[in-house]
């Protein structure tokens, strides 16, 4: 009884390690959060986005508190066999503006900035790639866009979690937010059809 009870234990742990190692993470920024979480959720191969902040000093940032030096940004649990870290990034691209240094859209400030954000050098090599590939593709236009370091995501959570899946659980604002904002329409004229609206 004992050496089946060890064996079923054995066996959940390594399932639950299987199940962990065909996921990865990546953590992005590209204005509102609510827009990335509703574009990444879009691309197959994605299997959550969260919403939240990262990059900077302060602990525990809210969105109506203090997230002073924080981006805006999401990440994103995928399925490397089902969608790379490489084609995460060119699906990014044409998400954002990345000319803008004063935000993304009709939203300013530090906080709505674009940036990714790599775990380590393997994911800066293949950023820095796809950034030289939209820096090529647009050589009189200033890429804007930084790639950091990565540093602790925080989820909204508590009182502010309505942020989450907000454009599930709001569509009708969501969708008057998205088109007054103009993101649709400044995405489609930078990239054209390759635009994911």
């Amino acid at each position: 009884m004992k050496s089946t009870l060890v064996l079923t234990v054995l066996a959940s742990s390594l399932l639950l390690y299987a199940s962990n190692a065909s996921a990865d993470k990546a953590i992005l920024a590209g204005g509102c959060f609510w827009c990335m979480e509703s574009d990444f959720e879009k691309l197959d191969g994605v299997t959550d986005v969260v919403s939240g902040f990262t990059g900077g000093n302060s602990k525990n940032p809210t969105y109506n508190g203090n997230h002073q030096g924080h981006y805006e940004a999401v990440e994103i649990t995928y399925d490397p066999s089902k969608v790379s870290y490489a084609e995460l990034l060119d699906y990014y691209w044409v998400n954002i503006d990345p000319f803008d240094a004063q935000g993304q859209f009709c939203d300013k400030g530090s906080s709505y900035l674009s940036a990714i954000f790599v775990a380590n050098e393997t994911e800066r090599a293949i950023a820095q790639q796809s950034k030289s590939k939209v820096e090529k593709q647009f050589p009189n236009n200033k890429v804007v866009t930084p790639i950091l370091n990565a540093s602790i995501f925080y989820p909204i959570k508590g009182d502010e979690s309505y942020h989450q899946d907000y454009y599930k659980n709001n569509p009708l604002r969501y969708n008057a937010y998205r088109w007054n904002c103009g993101r649709d329409k400044r995405l489609a004229e930078i990239w054209g059809d390759k635009a994911t609206h």
